[in-house]
């Protein structure tokens, strides 16, 4: 298999779709297994919402597949082909087993009803690809849902691994990728199942929020060290507070240290990781830098979700994957979602390394949750009240690799000082670093946390809009200018055009899954515009 189609992130060829290899460093022939594994899990999903029709209760294990399986797509999660075929064969097995417990089979989608086996699995997902949907709106649309969905289960999944779980969500997660193999559905029928996908993107942010509330406490203002100590280290990098709590429980005592990396930093504001001294500080900065960074630590790195960068023959063999991650060559610690995991043979690698090489020192401070900012409310509506705050700007999202990408730096740069940034999710590195001062204390970068974390920026603006008596959230002095590169961006997006958000600037560029069409009715309805040049968004973001 020499060609692939796939466009679901921002840094796709040419901005319209990578054919050859994926930017990423997907190969052809892992693109099409997930392209598969996408397919059988809608025809899944199918029966699953059928049989809910006729009365039956989806068991949780169905649920957690669904969610893994999706996870297991996105972008820099899991380049192993061997490990996505295997979640196609169960697949397949779990789905013929629904599907004997379903009443009445009339009308469901060939997806519900294929069931290949392996010598078949390359011809079929040359059939099944996104361009299988030959008119370009009803394209375009089923991937927004379809990534929306897959960014959903994402933080699905993370919320399952401490026992939170929410049968809406499941239900809506199954029931969308259902509905985009259902061809009576129209472009208006699409674009509001677009929307509900938002709203369940703000279900299931509050329930990862709980989940992490209620299991390590409300994040707090926190100063996280940038430099290192003489211990060997692990180096965690991803998402997935649980697998961090594991981690630390194992390697209490042992004489190996543990850091954060990435979209790990925001657990470090956590009140019960603070318990473990061998907790350190964060090394190194967005997903994008770290074959060089990766390379200078040393030590192992535990890679519990996306971002994987093909790593360098020289280290390949310290990095290691769990969870829905994957990479051939790259030891992988099983353990189902919620179940413990086993990580003595990555603290074993860790004891016979040397420690992290330090590159960088000083502090960075974060954990402006929202709880953290209500505590400080008074503060910040005085701040607004008295002219000091003028406006907040949202810069949430993620960080990539393209020199467009330094726009977000220059714009933060060029901010005047009486403006605030609210972020949350990796796109912080680009900024988070710099030395913007403060306004009466309040820093002017306030760091929510991981991109699920937008919830929380949701929470502070509904806040201030109550605080400040207005009826609608786009009479806050807010602006949104906001980074996107994966699906979990999009299931932000989604999130916040189903609250009422409008005149979101996104960049670099518009996702290449956006019609024409389909472009303009976002641009229409909700004001959604790219990026132009610093001076010409400060102008009209911040006036």
């Amino acid at each position: 298999m020499e060609e692939m189609f796939c466009y679901q992130c921002q840094e796709t060829a040419g901005c319209t779709g990578c054919t050859k290899s994926g930017v990423c460093g997907k190969k052809p022939d892992v693109a099409a297994m997930q392209d598969l594994l996408v397919y059988v899990t809608k025809g899944m999903s199918a029966v699953t919402t059928r049989m809910r029709a006729e009365g039956n209760t989806i068991k949780p294990h169905v649920n957690r597949r669904v969610s893994t399986d999706l996870f297991t797509t996105i972008t820099n999660a899991n380049f192993d082909k061997e490990a996505i075929v295997e979640r196609i064969k169960g697949t397949l097995i779990a789905k013929s087993k629904l599907l004997a417990e379903v009443k009445d089979p009339s009308g469901l989608p060939e997806a519900a009803l294929w069931s290949g086996e392996e010598p078949e699995f390359e011809a079929k997902a040359a059939t099944v690809g996104v361009l299988a949907t030959e008119n370009e709106d009803i394209r375009s649309l089923r991937e927004l849902i379809t990534y929306g969905v897959k960014g959903l289960a994402a933080y699905n999944k993370h919320a399952n691994a401490l026992k939170h779980t929410n049968e809406e969500v499941d239900a809506f997660i199954q029931r969308a990728l259902a509905a985009t193999l259902d061809d009576s559905l129209s472009v208006d029928d699409l674009v509001a199942l677009a929307l509900e996908t938002g709203k369940f993107g703000v279900d299931v942010m509050a329930l990862l929020d709980a989940a992490n509330t209620k299991t390590y406490g409300n994040p707090e203002i926190t100063e996280v060290d940038l430099g290192v100590g003489d211990n060997p280290g692990i180096l965690i990098s991803g998402h997935d507070l649980r697998d961090l709590e594991m981690l630390l429980e194992q390697t209490a005592g042992t004489g190996v240290d543990v850091y954060t990396h990435c979209e790990m930093l925001p657990a470090q504001y956590y009140p019960a990781f603070k318990k473990y001294p061998h907790l350190k500080g964060n090394y190194g900065n967005a997903w994008w830098k770290q074959k060089e960074e990766f390379e200078k630590f040393n030590g192992p790195i535990l890679m519990t979700t996306n971002c994987i960068v093909p790593p360098a023959e020289s280290y390949k063999e310290r990095m290691w994957t769990t969870g829905a991650a994957g990479y051939p060559g790259c030891t992988h610690i099983s353990g189902k979602c919620g179940e413990g995991k086993d990580f003595s043979a990555i603290i074993e690698q860790a004891k016979g390394c040397a420690a992290p090489t330090q590159i960088e020192t000083g502090k960075i401070v974060g954990g402006f949750a929202h709880e953290q900012v209500f505590a400080l409310a008074d503060a910040v509506v005085d701040a607004v009240k008295s002219g000091a705050i003028r406006k907040f700007v949202v810069m949430a999202g993620c960080d990539g690799r393209a020199k467009s990408r330094d726009y977000y730096t220059q714009f933060a740069e060029a901010l005047p000082n009486d403006v605030v940034i609210l972020t949350a999710g990796c796109a912080k590195y680009k900024y988070n670093k710099l030395d913007l001062g403060d306004i009466g204390g309040i820093p002017r970068v306030l760091d929510a946390g991981q991109c699920n974390d937008s919830y929380s920026l949701a929470l502070i603006a509904l806040k201030l809009k109550e605080i400040f008596e207005l009826d609608d959230v786009n009479d806050l002095p807010l602006a949104f200018n906001i980074a996107w590169y994966e699906q979990k961006a999009v299931i932000v997006l989604l999130a916040l055009l189903y609250l009422g958000v409008k005149n979101i600037h996104l960049g670099p560029t518009l996702p290449a899954f956006l019609s024409p069409n389909v472009a303009n009715v976002l641009v229409e309805n909700f004001g959604i515009a790219g990026i132009g040049t610093v001076d010409e968004d400060l102008k009209i973001l911040i006036g």
